[in-house]
């Protein structure tokens, strides 16, 4: 699957990875491989990407946003966010 995450100033992540986790307003999921269609709004909060089925994971920190989830391709639009070290 496929994970873009984008900022109004540059895009902060893209490539294919095994899930992600968000911080939605009514709690937090995750999306994995062939989820349905989905259009959901972010809170504050950590994103978790599962780069494989290891436990190879990145972490951003979000200030808020929308998600996309559509043909196998999830599409993050956050108002702000940072790459966690």
């Amino acid at each position: 699957m496929n994970l873009e995450i984008l900022t109004p100033e540059k895009k902060l992540y893209s490539g294919e990875v095994y899930g992600v986790q968000m911080p939605g307003i009514s709690g937090s999921f995750e999306v994995l491989e062939k989820h349905a269609p989905l259009v959901s709004a972010l809170k504050a909060g950590r994103v978790k990407v599962l780069k494989d089925k290891q436990s190879h994971v990145a972490f951003f920190d979000i200030t808020g946003g929308f998600v996309e989830v559509l043909n196998n391709k999830v599409t993050l639009l956050a108002e702000g966010a940072t790459i966690v070290e």
